[in-house]
């Protein structure tokens, strides 16, 4: 798979040579975050940081709140580390800092060891100098303290020639169960193809910004089809991960898809099709991902209008159901619901939902048994959601937050605040 990298500095994504000539200079990184996002996951290298001449990490952690995000650059010691998990990285990467005594501290599957190497001797200190060590033996040494290694060919990196295939069969044997991802030089799709066969990941950024590789295709690269026509059969989810129906996608609307971050599939009569060019039932796309046997796709959307079905439902099973369902339709009766219906009074009196959330919630702890907790939770979840539309949030942005903070390594005593206190 690809794991596509923002490098920060002074602020901007950049893209350096050998880590020292500046390339290409991005600008903002957020909106490169969106595009990338699509692929999953993101490497986000503070590069000031790294080379202790200040830090990104005010712009670094508002992408950590956009995408999922590895962080690394400048992270030196333990608390340093827990405080990106806590702020959300699904990931964050040592490198001189990833020793034994430091590793031990931190909650491995989360821990990534950067091995940067010239002709496998690690390097350090920005690249510049040389320890003498090798990657191998640096792995060997750090791989039951850690999820996952990135070496970086610093030789190769920015520069666009191409990966080392066999190097990084070795890296991979080295690496034992930990998960191995290289970077420096990876340039074509075919190479992002024969790294995933082996069980590798690729970071890749030169190509990606010199627009020699292209995202959609770097996201497909693994996939393969057992089919004639070469379709991969699509499952199409929304936000909260609900099916919403099932589509195929070829290399060409894969492509497009991506590019233009929409529902673009490839019908088995039509050809070519972007959902919603003439219901107005659009999608945005917000995601890939590619199944375990990379013989199929899951496309996250955010749908708009009636539904994904041709018979104007939510689904092609028909209307959805629950939380997702309520909290479409009070979104709607912001703007649409009757005078005089109960919603509308929530929603134009503050007060009154205030005291409503108290008095459900006071239920909701003085409840005893199965049914009348099962009663009080829904109420507690009806005044909640309308709490939620009445201020334009939407539903998936509170299970994202869930998300984030289920990332947190220290935890609070969680204690209750004395009576009367905010």
């Amino acid at each position: 798979m690809i794991i596509p990298s923002i490098d920060m500095m002074d602020g901007q994504a950049v893209q350096l040579i050998g880590g020292r000539e500046k390339a290409i200079d991005a600008g903002d990184p957020r909106p490169i975050a969106e595009r990338f996002a699509l692929a999953g996951e993101i490497a986000v290298v503070d590069l000031d940081a790294a080379l202790g001449r200040g830090s990104n990490v005010d712009a670094i952690a508002e992408l950590v709140r956009m995408a999922p995000c590895r962080v690394g650059g400048g992270i030196r010691d333990v608390e340093s580390a827990i405080a990106w998990l806590d702020a959300g990285a699904t990931q964050v990467v040592l490198g001189t800092a990833a020793k034994p005594e430091v590793l031990s501290k931190l909650p491995r599957e989360r821990v990534v060891a950067a091995l940067d190497a010239v002709n496998d001797d690690v390097v350090v200190e920005g690249w510049r100098k040389h320890t003498g060590r090798s990657v191998l033996e640096r792995m060997r040494e750090l791989r039951e303290f850690v999820g996952g290694f990135l070496v970086t060919f610093v030789e190769r990196e920015g520069r666009l020639g191409g990966s080392d295939l066999a190097r990084a069969e070795k890296l991979r044997d080295a690496a034992g169960g930990a998960k191995l991802t290289v970077a420096g030089g990876v340039t074509t799709v075919d190479e992002i193809a024969a790294l995933d066969r082996l069980g590798i990941d690729a970071q890749v950024g030169m190509a990606l910004y010199s627009g020699r590789m292209d995202l959609g295709d770097a996201i497909a690269a693994p996939l393969t089809s057992d089919r004639a026509d070469g379709l991969w059969p699509t499952v199409v989810v929304d936000e909260r991960g609900v099916a919403l129906g099932l589509a195929w996608s070829s290399a060409d609307s894969f492509r497009e898809a991506v590019r233009t971050r929409a529902g673009v599939y490839q019908s088995r009569r039509r050809g070519l099709w972007k959902k919603g060019e003439t219901s107005g039932a659009t999608q945005e796309l917000l995601r890939v991902d590619l199944d375990c046997d990379r013989d199929a796709l899951r496309f996250t959307v955010r749908q708009r209008g009636a539904g994904f079905c041709h018979n104007d439902t939510r689904t092609c099973w028909g209307d959805d159901r629950g939380l997702g369902r309520l909290a479409r339709q009070l979104a709607e009766r912001v703007q649409a619901a009757p005078p005089g219906s109960y919603t509308r009074r929530l929603l134009d009196d503050p007060t009154l939902l205030a005291r409503k959330l108290a008095e459900e919630a006071r239920e909701l702890a003085e409840a005893k048994d199965a049914g009348d907790v099962t009663w009080e939770v829904a109420d507690v979840m009806y005044f909640a959601l309308v709490a939620m539309v009445r201020a334009g949030v939407r539903l998936d942005r509170v299970e994202a937050e869930l998300d984030r903070r289920a990332l947190k390594v220290t935890r609070r005593p969680g204690d209750a605040k004395p009576k009367g206190q905010s």
